[in-house]
């Protein structure tokens, strides 16, 4: 009992959870477009190692299964695509937040 309360406690919240459990719940129910690849490689990346957002972690991990795709396969097409130019738009002077 000790070891689970101990592992929980190591279990920590992304600061960017709530934002992100949006834009997965949308992966989830959407097809594979340059933009929606872009999305779960990003995802995969930040919470990749991450003690925590194990509900996102799996939501991913079921996302890649669904569109029959590896992480290798992922990266690769979304590779391309940032090749192509700009995949997001940029709100006023932001970038990329991929933190």
């Amino acid at each position: 009992m000790a070891d689970a309360t101990q592992k929980q406690s190591k279990e920590q919240q992304h600061p960017q959870w709530s934002s992100d459990r949006q834009v997965v719940n949308q992966l989830l129910t959407q097809d594979p477009t340059d933009f929606n690849l872009a999305e779960l490689a990003r995802l995969t990346i930040r919470y990749r190692g991450f003690p925590g957002g194990r509900d996102i972690q799996a939501d991913l991990e079921k996302t890649l299964k669904r569109w029959k795709l590896t992480e290798e396969t992922l990266f690769e097409k979304t590779r391309a695509i940032h090749e192509r130019g700009p995949i997001y738009t940029v709100r006023s002077n932001k970038r990329e937040d991929w933190t």
